[in-house]
């Protein structure tokens, strides 16, 4: 760490002796940060350890102190970017941990136990001397409470809710009684999307329990015949657990009739993950702005309808969904949507598009498995990853996957995707700014794809009305993003009636919608994720408007230039191409969207 102090204390003063307009930005200290940040989380690898949680927030909080010294109106206008950036990250770093606390205590009573094994690792990485005997007594009292925590779920699972007279009653049993009922095992009553991420975190506790076995196992001879057994029961005892939480009590079977599990974080969480995006929106207001977008995207469809020749805009898009390419057909009709759309930026001089960039693009498919969370295509490692029916598939889910990969549907993805999408903006992020992938935000990766979306349809890239549905069904998605993402982590709706949503009002096929709305809850990304796309795609758009519309700059020279600031918030784009003043506190205020 000292070595780091250093960097940035050098920083700070050739800062307070260069004009501002010679001061470079703030890539070395972003640099550090982030190195300390790997540092720490190599280290602190507990997950479920208030440890772990203890040593980042101070890790966070000593870097927004030292920050401080900064000599902020010094910098150059990047410089200032990167402070606001930087400052950001690390206040919304400390606000997840803040929530990771408290999903920690929400499990806290089914993961008792944890400490044991939390304690064991620390001292390994501690590199304190094990006591063999002593840690065989550690680790057999483990798999007694683990198992004692299961027979606990087990009896609240069976246990039928008590009426208001066996309470009363209960409340009157003299005090023998009640001394007898403190010897039976005492009921945990768990939901299910509790059980499922216990479930998870059981299985991070047994990996970490395994590390601290495999480092002595085999090494020091005492060791081993001490633990052996007890380690063999405590890993059965943890697995056993586990197994009963996810598939009893969460019903995660691995089967296509999976429940659909998430955990809403609520109106406050979201509130500090909207403000870390800088956002000046709340939850309720980027609602409207989705049910606004979808109103114009429904309008919109019932002209592209009419013109097909449908009085119902849900029939012309049965017609669309069913203009899919036959078997073995999918991955060649990609490849030319996918050249087409870069000859149409290329030859209408939209964006730059490096021949490199252009040369190295590639198509891989989607197995089954992979659909049921990504059912549609998707990028990822240079490949656009193709969404298509496998003859291993039930009938209907490969009728489904041909009807939501159809021929227009695939047509707008495929640019999505590719170019002028994902695969030109992750080209040009690897060589531009590359040290702010650490304030990477779905606000601009998955925005400007979908700003691409946007200005493709002003410039009549659809060159028919089947193309428009095809274009609008998935801006209509994106409205519907926004709305049924929020309202979950509301508490407004259930996954059940996202799915519908989805099948009912977008149009989704049942298997699509159902593998969307797993994706959403899950929790394996930001709960905005999902309105980054229509709400980043606005900004953008807003930001074209501005400086494009304002002939301010041409077309290229606008798109090749907000790809070189990095997967940043867009407000800090702006005030980057517009030099519009910042503050050491500055805070959103950018309302793109309100007019």
């Amino acid at each position: 760490m000292k070595s780091r102090w250093c960097l940035f204390a050098a920083f700070v003063v050739s800062a307070r002796v260069f004009a501002a307009d010679s001061i470079p930005d703030l890539h070395e200290v972003v640099r550090a940060v982030d190195a300390d940040q790997s540092t720490v989380d190599r280290a602190y690898d507990l997950r479920w350890a208030s440890a772990t949680f203890d040593r980042k927030e101070q890790l966070y909080r000593d870097w927004l102190k030292n920050l401080t010294v900064t000599n902020f109106d010094a910098l150059a206008q990047q410089g200032k970017v990167d402070y606001v950036l930087l400052r950001n990250d690390l206040s919304s770093s400390i606000d997840r941990i803040s929530l990771q606390r408290t999903r920690l205590q929400e499990m806290d009573e089914l993961l008792a136990f944890r400490d044991i094994i939390n304690e064991l690792e620390h001292a390994r990485g501690q590199m304190r001397a094990v006591d063999g005997q002593a840690a065989a007594s550690k680790v057999s009292d483990l798999a007694e409470q683990v198992k004692k925590f299961k027979e606990r779920v087990e009896k609240g699972k069976k246990d039928k809710p008590k009426d208001t007279n066996e309470i009363a009653k209960a409340k009157s049993d003299d005090s023998e009684k009640a001394e007898k009922k403190k010897s039976e095992v005492q009921p945990l009553k768990v939901s299910p999307a509790l059980a499922r991420r216990t479930a998870n975190a059981i299985g991070d506790l047994r990996n970490a329990l395994k590390n601290w076995f495999s480092f002595y196992d085999g090494y020091q001879p005492d060791f081993s015949w001490w633990l052996k057994k007890p380690y063999e029961e405590a890993n059965s005892a943890l697995e056993g657990y586990a197994k009963y939480l996810k598939e009893e009590v969460a019903e995660l079977k691995g089967k296509d009739e999976d429940p659909l599990l998430g955990d809403a974080i609520g109106r406050d969480a979201l509130i500090h993950d909207i403000a870390a995006e800088l956002l000046p929106y709340t939850p309720e207001e980027l609602i409207a702005i989705g049910e606004r977008e979808f109103a114009w995207c429904e309008a919109e469809m019932k002209k592209a309808a009419q013109q097909m020749g449908f009085d119902d805009w849900k029939k012309a898009l049965a017609k669309v969904k069913s203009n899919f390419v036959p078997p073995g057909k999918q991955e060649e009709t990609v490849a030319g949507f996918a050249r087409d759309a870069i000859e149409f930026v290329k030859t209408r001089d939209l964006v730059t598009v490096p021949p490199l960039c252009e040369d190295v693009w590639r198509l891989t498919m989607a197995s089954p498995e992979t659909q049921k969370s990504i059912p549609y295509v998707a990028y990822g490692g240079g490949s656009i990853i193709v969404a298509y029916a496998k003859d291993e598939m039930k009938h209907d889910d490969k009728l489904m996957s041909m009807r939501g990969n159809n021929r227009n549907f695939t047509r707008i993805t495929t640019a999505h995707e590719l170019i002028p999408g994902h695969h030109l903006q992750a080209f040009n992020a690897a060589r531009h700014r590359d040290y702010r992938r650490s304030f990477s935000t779905p606000f601009f990766v998955e925005g400007w794809a979908l700003y691409w979306e946007m200005r493709l349809w002003d410039l009549n890239y659809a060159t028919t009305p089947e193309d428009r549905i095809g274009m609008l069904f998935w801006r209509m998605h994106r409205g519907a993003r926004i709305i049924v993402s929020l309202k979950f982590h509301l508490g407004q709706m259930q996954p059940k009636e996202m799915v519908d949503f989805l099948v009912d009002r977008v149009g989704h096929e049942k298997l699509g919608a159902t593998s969307e709305v797993r994706r959403f809850i899950a929790g394996d990304y930001s709960p905005l994720y999902q309105c980054g796309y229509m709400i980043g795609g606005k900004q953008l758009y807003a930001l074209h408007k501005e400086i494009v519309g304002a002939g301010k700059m041409s077309e290229r020279e606008f798109h090749d230039t907000v790809l070189t600031y990095g997967p940043i918030p867009v407000e800090m784009i702006r005030a980057g191409m517009l030099n519009l003043p910042l503050s050491r506190e500055t805070k959103s205020t950018w309302r793109f969207a309100d007019n």
